[in-house]
């Protein structure tokens, strides 16, 4: 399914892995904030969430660790890049 259809209906959930500060200055709309750090420590939290995850970060990288991580402990996640393209698609 394309990352767009899965945005714009709500299939899924946005997860943005930014730091609080940076989630706090601009997000994608109706996106989650758990910094990257965290992921480890809030796997069963993260586990509960809709599927496919979506994630975004500043640029990039930071959502690509993410989805390597959520990916070795099954969870289906889509890694969507800087959340101003995931936000770009919102619309």
């Amino acid at each position: 399914m394309k990352l767009e259809k899965i945005i714009q209906s709500n299939l899924g959930t946005i997860l943005d892995v930014r730091t609080k500060g940076e989630f706090v200055g601009g997000h994608a709309a109706d996106s989650i904030n758990i910094p990257l750090h965290e992921i480890t420590a809030r796997m069963e939290e993260i586990k509960k969430l809709k599927t496919p995850v979506v994630l975004c970060c500043a640029s990039g990288g930071r959502s690509a660790q993410a989805s390597f991580l959520l990916s070795s402990h099954q969870i289906e996640c889509i890694d969507a890049g800087p959340w101003m393209a995931v936000h770009s698609l919102q619309s």
